[in-house]
């Protein structure tokens, strides 16, 4: 049960974009001044044609130079698909499937990168399916897939029934999350409202029954996001799901890491031109606004919707048993340093997680056959 409403702090904005500023301030009247953070996120990053998926604005790759905002793993290197793919061909042919699934395909090079993989290791048999909510970048996506012809298929959505081998890298942090925060013992969700001079917007605070999912020790204030969405994501796929597996990979942590009481300031983190900040609230629209993933809750969900766990593992780990390494040894110079990135621990190898899920009976895959983690959900 809502009760008071706290201000917290207050930011003006004088270059939002006007059409989504808009948008936003409606939905916020409509909710009668205040909406809960997962709502702002989610306008933020998907209203149809000017959140920052939506629009046009670059967002992928290595230098801001280019215009982007932030670099993955596939812009990175191929060499992050091509050892994907080695877990991707094996759970095909446990699954006795033929199509590969793809969720918030970005730019489209992971989806390159598997196709051109998989078909080196026999499986041209394979089709590719993306389900990406963005129009800019499904038009990006089917310029760059164009030549697989009419082996890639685009969704608006998920079918009601599908089959295949399901991948998602860095889609789970994108999802909007509820903010949660402790003052003097109580527990508030934050939310935002416009500013007081109306020409922004401001986080507030109403009181709450939502908690972690684990009791957070101590009494002082503390900040933190719970992920209904992430594990509504999961559980559709079970659902729906009929033989198959799933590989999300993200950044994040184990349940126990993530409501450490150390980490008293959320996750929430914002990327624009290469550069990190921690105010969602500034510049909507024209960066990403993402946050670390609760993998025992990812985890969780999964289980209880069905699936069984195959495992889970660092990035780096799990693209070493995908043999990252013998990839490496016939790869330039270049190449081997942007390799190297993948799985170095300051790099994207610790921080970065892989889950994975199948359909009925777990079996021995190759990406946790070393390394697997799966105790510390």
């Amino acid at each position: 049960m809502r009760g008071e409403s706290v201000p917290v702090t207050t930011q003006t904005h004088s270059s939002l974009p006007i059409a989504l500023d808009t948008l936003i301030a409606r939905a916020v009247e409509r909710a009668g001044g205040w909406i809960g953070f997962d709502r702002f996120m989610a306008l933020a990053l998907y209203a149809p044609g000017l959140g920052y998926y939506a629009n046009s604005l670059a967002k992928f790759g290595q230098m801001p130079e280019s215009g982007s905002d932030f670099v993955t793993a596939p812009e990175l290197t191929p060499l992050f698909g091509r050892a994907l793919a080695a877990q991707l061909a094996e759970a095909l042919e446990k699954t006795g499937t033929a199509t590969v699934w793809e969720f918030g395909a970005g730019s489209g090079a992971l989806a390159a990168q598997l196709l051109d993989a998989l078909d080196a290791l026999g499986r041209g048999d394979v089709n590719y399916r993306i389900v990406d909510l963005s129009g800019t970048l499904r038009a990006r996506q089917q310029q760059a897939l164009a030549r697989f012809g009419d082996r890639v298929e685009w969704r608006l959505e998920l079918p009601a029934a599908m089959q295949g081998v399901v991948v998602g890298n860095e889609v789970l942090d994108a999802m909007p999350v509820q903010l949660l925060a402790r003052h003097g013992g109580r527990w508030f969700e934050r939310g935002v409202v416009r500013n007081a001079a109306g020409d922004g917007w401001a986080w507030a605070d109403r009181e709450t029954e939502l908690r972690p999912p684990v009791e957070v020790p101590g009494e002082h204030d503390y900040l933190t996001e719970i992920h209904p969405q992430a594990k509504a994501f999961v559980a559709t796929l079970a659902d729906r799901l009929e033989r198959g597996a799933v590989f999300l990979i993200d950044y994040g942590f184990p349940e126990s890491e993530y409501y450490h009481p150390q980490r008293h300031m959320g996750t929430v983190m914002c990327h624009r031109a290469h550069r990190a900040d921690g105010d969602p609230l500034s510049d909507v629209g024209l960066k990403d606004i993402t946050a670390h993933v609760d993998f025992t809750g990812v985890a969780l969900a999964g289980q209880e919707a069905g699936f069984a766990v195959l495992g889970y593992a660092s990035q780096a780990r799990f693209l070493l048993n995908c043999g990252l390494v013998s990839l490496m040894e016939t790869a330039s110079v270049g190449e081997r340093a942007m390799g190297a990135r993948l799985v170095h621990e300051h790099e994207m190898g610790e921080l970065f997680k892989v889950v994975g899920f199948a359909v009925g009976d777990a079996w021995e895959a190759v990406g946790f056959s070393e390394g697997d983690r799966s105790h510390t959900l």
